[in-house]
């Protein structure tokens, strides 16, 4: 397996599993019920990946392979345990903000590698790994019934065009696609976790 495979593969996983359980958690807090709290999990960990493929005139991974739609219910069901078992507070903002900025970096990466691989402009690698990235949060506020917060509540979507910059940059300077994608995961989950902590926000108008 060539290391851009590998660290594909590896983002996948995180990314699936993290917004699984982000997505899941939302779920639990706004009352849904089990099947509610499967779907919106689902749908988060794979709806930006799925988004990704398409733009790129792939069939979704995620309706080919097994292992997508497994991930994304591990994380489900780490959620579920999570809650009922460990009882922690979903309440607090941090429990759902931390794993899914986890996942924000982590398929950040992987829309970037596919994106580079796709030999698409500058332009196509940051909007699919911007896509890639918060496209399953997209969805799932959504199906919640609310605006999307990447449109309007704080610094999300910024982090990850700025690491697709970081990766598009390394990879351009002679880095490899390993070295590129783990140069892009590390500085989305940095700059998102210093906005959360911060309240990092773009500047509105009215």
């Amino acid at each position: 397996m060539e290391h851009g495979q590998v660290i594909f593969y590896i983002m996948n996983i995180i990314g699936l599993i993290a917004f699984a359980v982000s997505g899941s958690l939302k779920a639990i807090e706004n009352k849904l019920d089990l099947l509610g709290i499967t779907v919106l999990g689902i749908m988060t960990a794979l709806g930006g990946g799925i988004t990704r493929d398409i733009l790129v005139n792939k069939i979704p991974n995620a309706l080919i392979s097994i292992s997508d739609m497994s991930f994304a219910l591990v994380g489900v069901w780490v959620a579920l345990i999570l809650y009922k078992f460990f009882g922690i507070d979903i309440k607090n903002r941090y429990i759902i903000l931390i794993p899914d900025a986890v996942g924000l970096a982590a398929f950040t990466t992987t829309g970037a590698i596919v994106a580079y691989n796709a030999e698409v402009s500058f332009f196509g690698i940051i909007i699919l790994a911007t896509l890639t990235g918060v496209g399953g949060g997209l969805i799932s506020d959504i199906l919640l019934g609310k605006i999307p917060s990447v449109l309007h509540d704080d610094f999300y979507a910024s982090c990850a065009i700025i690491g697709a910059v970081a990766f598009y940059i390394s990879v351009l300077s002679g880095f490899s696609l390993f070295a590129g994608g783990f140069i892009c995961s590390s500085v989305v989950l940095m700059i998102r976790i210093l906005a959360i902590f911060y309240k990092w926000s773009l500047p509105k108008f009215s």
